[in-house]
């Protein structure tokens, strides 16, 4: 993994780590903490990031709150932790 892809996972959890058990975030606030200016570059690198976290089960990416894969996914998805 690349620096930008290990600065978003890291994002990621850090954001993931500040919000309520079961809540979500958007890929594009992950990429807005990496990059505040370039921030709509990083999106697809963010949702990337998620999948692995997903394949590594860390997290879940969802789509109007259902789990989906992000590689299939088409538009808006959301990241939350996985309930353990």
């Amino acid at each position: 993994m690349d620096d930008v892809g290990a600065a978003l996972e890291r994002a990621i959890g850090a954001l993931l780590d500040v919000r309520a058990p079961g809540a979500t975030i958007c890929p594009s606030e992950a990429a807005r903490a990496v990059d505040p200016e370039g921030w709509r570059e990083l999106v697809p690198r963010a949702r990337d990031v998620a999948g692995r976290l997903a394949e590594r089960g860390e997290v879940e990416v969802t789509q109007r709150g259902a789990v989906v894969d992000v590689a299939t996914a088409r538009g808006p998805v959301r990241i939350r932790r996985v309930s353990r």
